[in-house]
């Protein structure tokens, strides 16, 4: 056997030798090419081999997939959701309006007004209003909060001259600082001294300029009434003195069951408004209501509804208007343009 196991392997190498000696010989000619050719691997055999080697790959990821439990099975690990349990999805960012995440808070019959006068950029919020820090109060607007004195006395002077932009004799000038300050807690170094002092000078707001010698501090953080919002807004629509009222009149033209409670000028000022017809901003700001309430809270959408419009009752401008204005190619009212478009009044009863 060992010696047949040795002539085999002599067979083998010497049947190599000679092969390898004929190839030489034939290289170059038809004869070595055909050897080369029958000599090579077969491509498709080895394309088969990998689809083999991919196929097991696929079949060994499918068993391996299938191997793990599922809810129910005995060897299932894990919490299983309740049948019917809803995914939580993430909250959708609110709606804002002029950047302002909490304009939808205020009352319907308000939101227009306040969506105008904010896209007018009128209505400006200082840390000083507000009852919020950082960057909270910089997204809320707090419609429904009460607005201060100062802060009407500023969105009042901004709102007169820019719905008055082209009509210089109905604008009011700010003070400068300079001006000796007509009350004592409103100094030329305070914010909103241009403003304040203006309406003062103007004779706008009650003061010692305008023969109130008790009236010395304007308590501009106080809160701002219905009293003063339609004693400080009612002169701007007139544009005429204040007539002479009683309490009696007011009762039959407003029906205020507490028309003995206003007292003059204001008393005044509310009659006067009454003549403004269904633009009054008593109804626009406060809607129906048979009690004026003078000492009541004046909330930033309410001032916001009282200041979307000037004028009287037969001639006036609007932040509709104003905003038609600046949307239009020249910065000017189209001739063509419809009636000016006024707001339906408020009709929710003021409790």
């Amino acid at each position: 056997m060992r010696w047949f196991s040795l002539n085999w392997k002599r067979s083998t190498c010497g049947l190599s030798l000679g092969l390898l000696v004929v190839l030489s010989g034939c290289e170059g000619s038809q004869l070595g090419a055909r050897l080369q050719q029958t000599l090579e691997a077969d491509p498709q055999a080895e394309e088969a081999a990998d689809s083999g080697d991919l196929t097991a790959d696929a079949s060994d990821e499918t068993a391996a997939t299938a191997a793990v439990p599922e809810p129910g099975q005995a060897d299932f690990i894990g919490p299983v959701r309740p049948e019917g349990a809803l995914v939580e999805q993430p909250a959708p960012e609110p709606e804002t309006t002029a950047g302002y995440t909490d304009v939808a808070q205020a009352p319907d019959e308000l939101q227009p007004y306040l969506q105008d006068l904010l896209a007018l950029e009128i209505l400006d919020i200082r840390s000083a209003d507000s009852e919020e820090d950082g960057a909270a109060a910089a997204k809320t607007f707090g419609p429904n909060q009460i607005l201060t004195r100062r802060g009407f006395a500023r969105w009042l002077l901004a709102a007169n001259n820019q719905f008055y932009a082209d009509q210089s004799a109905k604008r009011i000038r700010p003070a400068v600082g300079s001006s000796q300050p007509v009350f004592q807690d409103v100094p030329a170094s305070d914010p909103d001294f241009g403003a304040i002092q203006g309406l003062a000078e103007a004779g706008i707001i009650p003061s010692p300029l305008t023969g109130s010698s008790t009236v010395v501090t304007f308590r501009p953080d106080a809160p701002l009434t219905r009293k003063d919002l339609v004693l400080w807004k009612v002169p701007l629509d007139a544009r005429q003195p204040l007539p002479t009222a009683t309490v009696e009149a007011v009762q039959q033209t407003w029906g205020f069951q507490d028309a003995a409670k206003i007292q003059p000028p204001a008393l005044q000022a509310v009659l006067l408004d009454h003549q403004n017809g269904e633009f009054a901003n008593i109804r626009r700001a406060f809607g129906y209501t048979t009690l004026f309430q003078p000492d009541k809270g004046v909330t930033r959408a309410e001032a916001a509804a009282a200041l979307w419009r000037f004028g009287s009752s037969t001639e006036g401008i609007t932040a509709v208007e104003l905003l038609e204005r600046s949307d239009s190619p020249s910065g000017e009212a189209l001739e063509s343009a419809p009636a000016p478009i006024e707001r339906a009044p408020a009709q929710k009863t003021d409790a």
